[in-house]
């Protein structure tokens, strides 16, 4: 399953703080009539996901009904990412 969207970076300060892109209703219904095959536990969903010219392997977090895109440290500083930037995700789950 390959899925793009945009959405807007934005920061979980949490006891280990992230960056995250929110996915949107429709795609978040589509990974959810997959994650029975795909999930490896906790809702958690594997991708290849690409921000501009960086690709990433990583896991679809579930939160509030929906799921949330880690951005890695190492994407945000080589695309020159901020808080509140809009961003166009690519996604492709793993099987």
């Amino acid at each position: 399953m390959d899925l793009r969207f945009t959405g807007e970076i934005w920061f979980w300060r949490g006891p280990a703080p992230w960056h995250f892109v929110t996915v949107p209703d429709e795609e978040c219904a589509a990974l959810e009539s997959a994650s029975s095959l795909v999930s490896y536990g906790w809702g958690m969903i594997p991708v290849t996901a690409r921000i501009g010219g960086t690709d990433w392997t990583t896991s679809l977090w579930p939160k509030d009904g929906k799921y949330i895109v880690p951005i890695k440290t190492a994407v945000r500083r080589g695309e020159k990412l901020e808080i509140g930037d809009t961003v166009t995700v690519h996604l492709t789950v793993a099987a």
